[in-house]
């Protein structure tokens, strides 16, 4: 995958920076654009080139019209691919004998993807392709330094993951990126639902292929084997760092100087293809914690500055996130909001985790009880008139027409409003996990475009049509009750939830 690195010398004067079209954008946004331009990477585009979609369905098929027809390159970064995803394989190999001079690059988690082995694997799954393509398809799997040694041999497959993950969900086609929550597995395709961003611009596209190709130069290449397992992990001598389970220290140190100039190195620069009065501008941001020490992850201080929009009185705003457990500093600026808002949150109906095996089938629970002493605190603070919480249900998940959610994101609607400028697009779940053990990248998309504007409250439309308003009296009800055992797990799991 370093073979497709496109790690470009870019400047960090500020007097390099085109602010000229910043003008033509309210003055709130015109201070938070500048405030960003010192964080992370800027680019400017026509709200015309974002498409939006809602539906699981449409998200497969776009995946798979892309990659069928794609001319030069197709990357995808997910946490995994299903292990008895034969149709989206065969799509990628279809490609590539369709396009002779296609290049295909996979970045995975490596212990979800091998966590099967020696059975039936997403690395199994894979590994054919490399057979059949050779040096026309790179598969590299990230495994996190946090577990090694001892830990490694000793803790359950089942349990590893709880030390990190590779969590970013980056799609490529040619010249256009897929931003996007979903993995790349059934449920992900029918009835889970999430968001789903298409940038058609060439060098955001560019961007986060260089993303994905870094992070993949610090990873583990997947061979085919003969043996049982079929696949067989490799750390290449043109990697860009020692590996992980040897050296550590090395390794986090190696990472470091790799990683600085993608999420740094060019901080508030403008894409390199012009735009003509752009009126969309899009900041890319990442966290990468458990491979830099110290850590100058771009993604949380960003978050936190978009969400200062939350002491503007007259502002309103929409936060989702799959999994309810977010991070002490985000619910801080929630619980404490001036601006008027709504917190969309999985019902335990719809958690991906409810009526699993082991100890996992808690996880719902947890979650809600996450929930409650959300509520508790916001009517402490006497805001509950301000901050709703809504609860998404569509169907009972495991049973006929039932659904889980899994979206995540943030809409900040500016003071007086009915549609948002600002929303926030990718993998992260905002939690301290994602912010300590896990991969993850996003995008802040920040428009003063009407059309875009207006396809951005319609998603959020979308996903309030299957929700409830959740209150403090509903914990009452013995359904929502919690018991202690699940209340002492979530305090002592919580970073890892």
């Amino acid at each position: 995958m370093a073979r497709h690195a496109q790690h470009r010398a870019f400047s960090l004067k500020a007097d390099n920076f085109n602010l000229t079209n910043y003008h033509t954008f309210q003055p709130l946004l015109r201070a938070t654009m500048r405030q960003l331009d010192s964080m992370a990477p800027r680019f400017e585009i026509q709200g015309s080139q974002i498409e939006i979609l809602d539906h699981p369905a449409d998200f497969y098929s776009v995946l798979k019209q892309k990659i069928i027809n794609a001319h030069s390159r197709v990357f995808l970064s997910s946490l995994y691919i299903g292990r008895y995803q034969h149709e989206l394989v065969d799509c990628i190999g279809a490609a590539m004998k369709k396009t002779p001079t296609l290049k295909v690059d996979i970045l995975l988690d490596c212990l979800r993807s091998t966590r099967d082995s020696p059975g039936d694997s997403t690395a199994s799954l894979l590994a054919p392709l490399v057979s059949q393509f050779g040096d026309r398809i790179e598969v590299r799997f990230y495994h996190t330094p946090k577990l090694h040694g001892f830990a490694k041999m000793l803790v359950p497959k089942r349990f590893n993951e709880g030390f990190g993950l590779q969590h970013m969900k980056i799609y490529g086609f040619d010249d256009e990126v897929m931003l996007s929550g979903a993995n790349l597995s059934e449920d992900y395709f029918t009835n889970r639902q999430d968001r789903y961003y298409l940038f058609r611009s060439k060098s955001i596209s560019d961007y986060y292929h260089t993303v994905q190709s870094t992070v993949g130069s610090l990873s583990y290449r997947v061979v085919p084997s003969d043996d049982i397992q079929k696949y067989a992990l490799q750390w290449p001598s043109t990697n860009r760092a020692s590996e992980p389970l040897l050296n550590v220290e090395r390794y986090v140190k190696d990472c470091n100087r790799v990683l600085y100039p993608v999420l740094k190195g060019h901080c508030g620069s403008e894409n390199a293809v012009q735009v003509t009065n752009p009126d969309t501008v899009v900041y890319a941001v990442s966290s990468f914690s458990p491979l830099l020490n110290p850590d100058f992850s771009t993604e949380k201080p960003a978050i936190l500055r978009i969400l200062s929009f939350l002491d503007e009185q007259r502002a309103s705003f929409t936060f989702t996130a799959g999994y309810f457990n977010m991070h002490k500093d985000i619910l801080n600026k929630i619980c404490h909001s001036l601006a008027s808002g709504r917190i969309i949150t999985a019902s335990p109906f719809a958690n991906s985790f409810y009526k699993s095996k082991g100890v996992s089938k808690y996880v719902p629970d947890a979650y809600l009880y996450n929930a409650g002493k959300f509520l508790k605190t916001v009517t402490k603070n006497h805001r509950e008139d301000v901050v709703k919480l809504l609860e998404w249900q569509r169907g009972i998940i495991r049973q006929p027409n039932g659904w889980s959610y899994h979206a995540k994101g943030i809409w900040i609607n500016l003071p007086d409003e009915a549609e948002p400028s600002i929303t926030v697009i990718g993998s992260s779940n905002y939690t301290k996990r994602a912010y300590s053990l896990d991969l993850e990248t996003n995008a802040i998309v920040i428009t003063k475009d009407p059309e875009l504007k207006s396809r951005m409250k319609q998603e959020v439309d979308h996903l309030c049509k299957h929700t409830t308003t959740l209150t403090l009296a509903d914990f009452k009800k013995p359904e929502r009750r919690i018991s202690p055992g699940v209340k002492a797990a979530s305090m002592i799991l919580s970073n890892m939830l």
